[in-house]
């Protein structure tokens, strides 16, 4: 770079840094980077107006938008259209989503969906994850241990119930255990009827309340899986991008009481050719959580305290991780800890960076304008709900207050703690226990219990390198947050550098080893509890303002918890079922289609073919996470490279909706949904189709690779045939 670019360059990061710290104009307009969902340079925030769908395209199966579908895609699903389509979809475990794609039982997920069943019926010798699996035959399918499928049977409105029993509380305490004892009655009821699994779930924060029940399936086997590395490939880096260039698919089947595979009359047949431009898609899974229809209040406290707090947390982690893998390259347990905290990392980012956007945010403002002028305009809703927002503003105020020292103090999140602080508390649960009579303690601190306790009370796979790192990074949180704390001052023996203070802490500890903790456990109850070890002293000492913040939190919580179930009923009242509810983990239907978006100054392709596949291959030098497995190295001359492998669609995804089929108007797979771009990330709490993408597997591709590359004919003839030939 010249000296004159250079001058200019800093300039312009000078200019976008003084209105990143909120500098403003006279006239009120504001300079964005082009990174705002429209890509916005130039607006006037008094100007921006709400989308239409910000709250997405989430529809449940009850409140199905006909005419939205009928004047936007000229296509009017009928019942036995929604019916087969809800029966076909699955519940995956209690983290994503699935669906049968055969008579027979068969179930298609995402690969980084099943990879812990993968690992649990790996046996000795074998690396499934590494090496992929395929039963060529059914009796070498594999059952997996204690993994399930729900599919969705039963669906009814109770709400006037569950709203009756919460209208009779005159305190918001009230109301909150009148909700619970309704929903548990009605659940319990239900279930002893049906013999399903049933679950009670607000929608639009409870202005409505649905009852599903799911039939449950204990008897599901793996029958295929591509290696991880063809289901991760690009690793981190390619994580919410897309052009993406992944194999993200694998496939079970459900067998019946009998043992034999399960037959279905519900399932997606598989379709000839893959999604076509224009043509209307739909996404059928179950969606994880949004945050859609809450306040700005609420979203300007995630953006302020919470997302920028677990940001923090999240890179210290990986900065840890990174360093034991690099010690420990084949340790897969730290390896998959490592990839959830980065994949964590790169998701709340994004959905800060989306709440960081002034331009979006703005299109929430006026989401929030509108819908309390309706309110505030109507007399009678005026007087039931008018006050919901300033109540909600006064009640996150209150929790700004106190929140970050909750946080620091909070030494029980085994994600955010060390595990010293964890046998600091089994310490002293015991010399709680021993300073009463044998007869009146729990059984598990008795006799020979208590010996089985004391000598297990370091978990046995303890590193004591990790949990000095991790312990660090706590101890910097509590100086940040609380560092006026007396309490922190004596444990860390008034140092304030944190590592300073943790050799200090491990120096002076009585419980820092186990033949430590086994020989304090020797000395008197009241001595062990009035004990100066850092870890003891901290818990002991701090025990009581835990207890205050979190009775604070749990009124603010559940005064919140009334607010946001009024917030709902208003919702409702004003738009009813045009809008659809935030993401609950329940069976939703989003509809969009096949599209490419602006990329790096120029376009994304709606699909990628394998040819990308080899080209980021070669690009990376084939060095890790863009190598490939060795059978993909060198293909079969069968093998058709131009063969479309991943798309991208406008269909309104979340966490939760991995492994989802995705499917045209006549019910067939077209693809896998596995990832969203980058740009959807602040879908978290606004939809927008200007980038926002769905990213899947493409059906085409999927069947290639598993026939001609994978040579898994069985499995590529039941896709095709919808059945076990």
């Amino acid at each position: 770079m010249n000296k004159n670019l250079k001058a200019s360059y800093a300039l312009i990061v000078l200019f976008f840094t003084l209105f990143a710290f909120g500098c403003s104009t006279s006239s009120n307009v504001i300079e964005q980077s082009g990174t705002s969902a429209q890509g916005k340079q130039w607006f006037n925030p008094d100007t921006v107006k709400a989308g239409k769908y910000d709250t997405g395209t989430m529809w449940t199966f009850e409140f199905p938008p006909l005419q939205y579908f009928k004047e936007t895609y000229n296509f009017t699903p009928d019942q036995e259209w929604l019916d087969n389509t809800r029966m076909s979809a699955l519940r995956f475990a209690t983290y994503c989503s699935a669906s049968f794609v055969s008579e027979d039982g068969l179930v298609m997920t995402n690969n980084h969906c099943g990879r812990e069943s993968i690992t649990n019926v790996t046996k000795e010798g074998e690396n499934l994850q590494d090496e992929g699996f395929f039963a060529a035959t059914l009796d070498q399918e594999r059952k997996v241990p204690g993994l399930f499928v729900d599919q969705l049977v039963l669906y009814r409105d109770v709400t006037a119930e569950v709203q009756s029993a919460m209208d009779k509380g005159t305190t918001d305490k009230e109301k909150y255990q009148n909700q619970q004892k309704a929903i548990n009655d009605i659940e319990k009821r239900v279930a002893d009827e049906t013999k399903l699994e049933v679950s009670i779930t607000p929608l639009f924060n409870g202005g409505k309340y649905s009852l599903y029940g799911y039939k449950r399936y204990t008897d599901v086997r793996l029958v295929f899986n591509p290696e991880t590395q063809l289901g991760y490939f690009g690793g981190d880096p390619d994580n919410f991008t897309y052009p993406r260039y992944n194999m993200d698919c694998t496939f079970f089947r459900v067998y019946d009481e009998n043992g034999k595979p399960l037959k279905t009359k519900n399932y997606f047949k598989w379709s000839q050719g893959g999604p076509k431009l224009g043509e209307p898609l739909f996404v059928v899974g179950n969606p994880g959580s949004t945050s859609r229809l809450n306040t700005i209040a609420q979203l300007e406290f995630t953006r302020d305290i919470s997302y920028p707090r677990t940001i923090e947390l999240l890179d210290g982690l990986i900065k840890i991780y990174d360093k034991k893998i690099a010690e420990e390259p084949k340790n897969e347990e730290l390896r998959n800890t490592y990839l959830n905290y980065t994949n964590s990392y790169k998701a709340i980012s994004g959905m800060l960076a989306g709440l960081r956007d002034p331009y979006l945010m703005a299109r929430k403002m006026d989401f929030e304008k509108k819908f309390k002028e309706a309110v505030h305009n109507d007399a009678d809703l005026n007087k039931k709900y008018g006050d919901l927002w300033s109540n909600l503003e006064s009640s996150r105020g209150a929790l700004k207050e106190y929140s970050n020292e909750a946080f620091a103090l909070n030494y029980r999140n085994p994600i955010s703690s060390s595990q010293y602080f964890m046998i600091a508390q089994d310490v002293i649960d015991i010399a709680t226990q021993l300073q009463m009579p044998e007869n009146r303690r729990d059984e598990e601190f008795k006799g020979a219990a208590l010996d089985t306790l004391v000598n297990n009370i370091y978990p046995s796979d303890f590193d004591a390198e990790l949990q000095r790192a991790v312990l660090e990074k706590q101890i910097e949180r509590m100086i940040k947050f609380i560092p006026n704390s007396d309490v922190v001052k004596k444990i860390t023996g008034g140092n304030t550098n944190p590592t300073k203070a943790v050799d200090y802490m491990l120096s002076t500890s009585k419980i820092s080893t186990p033949e430590k903790v086994k020989n304090f456990l020797k000395t008197s109850p009241d001595q062990i509890l009035k004990t100066d070890d850092p870890f003891i002293y901290f818990i002991t000492n701090t025990d009581a303002r835990r207890k205050e913040l979190g009775q604070k939190t749990t009124e603010i919580t559940q005064r919140e918890a009334s607010y946001n179930q009024e917030l709902g009923r208003a919702l409702f009242e004003v738009y009813g079922t045009s809008i659809p509810p935030d993401a609950t983990f329940t069976l939703r239907i989003s509809d969009g289609v096949m599209k490419g978006f602006p990329y790096n100054g120029t376009e994304a392709p709606p699909v990628t073919t394998f040819y990308g596949l080899y080209d980021r291959y070669y690009s990376f030098g084939k060095e890790f996470p863009f190598s490939l497995p060795k059978r993909w190295q060198n293909p079969p001359a069968e093998f058709d490279l131009s063969t479309p492998f991943n798309f991208v669609s406008t269909n309104d995804i979340i966490g939760g909706n991995s492994g989802s089929p995705i499917i045209n108007k006549n019910r067939e797979i077209v693809g896998l949904a596995f990832d969203g771009n980058i740009q959807s990330l602040p879908g978290n709490f606004i939809f927008t189709t200007e980038e926002n993408r769905c990213v899947g597997v493409h059906s085409e591709g999927m069947v290639e690779a598993i026939r001609d590359l994978y040579k898994a004919t069985r499995l590529s003839d039941e896709l095709i045939n919808g059945k076990i030939k």
